[in-house]
């Protein structure tokens, strides 16, 4: 069996799940169905498996230190986190980490979107092993899902004839979009029709050639911008002009469709891509009244309904088959048969030029996070977590002022030339055009109170002298 890569696809903002995936914060980084997030339950899957080498992560820009922590916090190394300067869709990022494993002829890359659920994973690895063998023999293999209902949600795979030296492989007659009911219903009974997984094995030399007989323009672009990428920090960066001057389309429609080497692995494992909250009510486990309850909820005479809270008590009475989801924010309510329409919510914010679709209260940094708790005119009042071993740009503000209160922790802050430490219920003042730096030198988190007083409090404010992330 040769060696195989894991290429962990993180792009997608999430939308249907809605208030709690933010374009900047989406459903992939957080822990909808474990302690876990998603892309870490990604990772961990095949983890232990034999024959399995380090991850490779294909993620935005604006992502990269969510993913570079998330690794962190696994105790995970990736074998490279490759950045989008622009998203250009599946075909072209798989293409730029194929073209990153050509110096290793006898491994094979398994490409897995970050964002899915997999309850079986004996089956899903048993399933890999099987497809394995047609992926070596230069097939480009897919994972078809044993339909369990008439989905109209998902695009099918139509299976042909079965390969002769490849156990539990079949040829690809045809790829669907996404049927109405009653063509899924006729899908269903066939007994040949598969939902479309989104995953893949096979030999990164061998999708490439594909690539480049059926869609040369993403090739070409992609092969520049992978020939012009230089390493920044932990980072692989990608010619940014180059990169965004290939054509956006998925791995769907740019090869697999137009390929005469598509093969198909038929498994039942658990799957769900966990699009909707509807989705994510049905992947977990479910109290005596069918509910999913999160947070602090009290719920009365409430059954089938999803219920979750992030900064309140929520209390619902006497309703069935609702979804309700509170941020700090945002409070989404729904019946559980429209959670697929909560994307027009966030086009209707997108519309109107509002934030909410974009960052929650709390703002992730690759030093820790920050939340607004209050504002006002002339005033804006934080709470800030610095991650372990962690430091803040040094800075300077010109319109506005900073007092910070040592909560829990200790506090090593820049002031001009001088550095002083800080315990818990210590307070110091910036004032403005003071150059100045926030440190955590310490193994737990530090966690301060910040309070700005000014004439304008926006985040652009900033001028940066010396940043560990670099950042402008």
């Amino acid at each position: 069996m040769l060696k195989i890569t894991p290429v962990v696809l993180s792009g997608g903002s999430g939308t249907r799940l809605w208030p709690l995936s933010r374009s900047a914060y989406p459903k992939q980084f957080l822990p909808l169905v474990s302690v876990n997030t998603m892309m870490q339950e990604t990772l961990k899957r095949v983890s232990g498996w034999t024959h399995v080498d380090s991850s490779i992560v294909v993620c935005g820009n604006d992502h990269r230190f969510l993913v570079a922590e998330q690794l962190r916090a696994l105790g995970f190394r990736s074998k490279s986190i490759i950045l989008e300067p622009v998203s250009r869709n599946t075909a072209p990022a798989i293409a730029v980490a194929a073209l990153s494993m050509l110096d290793e002829p006898d491994t094979l890359m398994l490409v897995l979107p970050s964002d899915h659920v997999i309850s079986n994973t004996e089956a899903f690895e048993g399933a890999v092993k099987r497809a394995s063998v047609a992926a070596a023999a230069g097939q480009l293999v897919t994972f078809g899902i044993l339909p369990s209902n008439p989905e109209t949600g998902y695009g099918y795979i139509q299976s042909g004839a079965g390969l002769a030296d490849a156990e539990g492989c079949y040829s690809v007659n045809k790829f669907v979009e996404k049927p109405d009911l009653k063509t899924a219903e006729k899908y269903l009974a066939s007994g040949d029709f598969y939902w479309n997984s989104g995953m893949f094995l096979f030999k990164p030399d061998v999708y490439l050639s594909e690539l480049a007989k059926y869609r040369p323009q993403i090739y070409e672009a992609a092969k520049l911008a992978h020939s012009k990428s230089y390493q920044d920090l932990d980072f692989c960066r990608l010619d940014e002009e180059a990169f965004a001057a290939s054509p956006s389309d998925s791995i769907d429609y740019a090869v697999m469709e137009q390929t005469q080497l598509a093969t198909v692995v038929p498994v039942d494992m658990g799957w769900n891509d966990v699009g909707s909250w509807t989705a994510l009510w049905e992947v977990q486990n479910k109290d005596r009244n069918g509910n999913v309850l999160r947070g602090d909820i009290i719920a009365e005479n409430v059954s089938n309904s999803l219920v979750r809270s992030q900064s309140r008590v929520v209390a619902a009475v006497g309703v069935q088959d609702l979804v309700i989801v509170e941020t700090a924010d945002a409070v989404l309510v729904a019946h559980k048969d429209s959670a697929q329409d909560v994307k027009k919510i966030v086009d209707h914010l997108k519309h109107y030029a509002r934030n909410e679709h974009e960052v929650n209260t709390r703002v992730y940094r690759p030093w820790g996070w920050y939340e607004s708790m209050d504002n006002g005119a002339r005033f804006q009042v934080k709470r800030i977590m610095v991650n372990p071993n962690s430091k803040l740009s040094l800075q300077m503000h010109q319109q506005r002022a900073e007092h910070w209160v040592v909560v829990s922790g200790t506090a090593f802050v820049t002031r001009d030339d001088l550095v002083e430490e800080l315990q818990e219920n210590q307070s110091v003042y910036i004032a403005i055009g003071v150059k100045h730096r926030l440190e955590n030198r310490s193994s737990r988190p530090l966690h301060i109170i910040e309070v700005q007083s000014g004439i304008y409090l926006g985040e652009d404010d900033i001028v940066r002298f010396e940043d560990s992330y670099g950042r402008s």
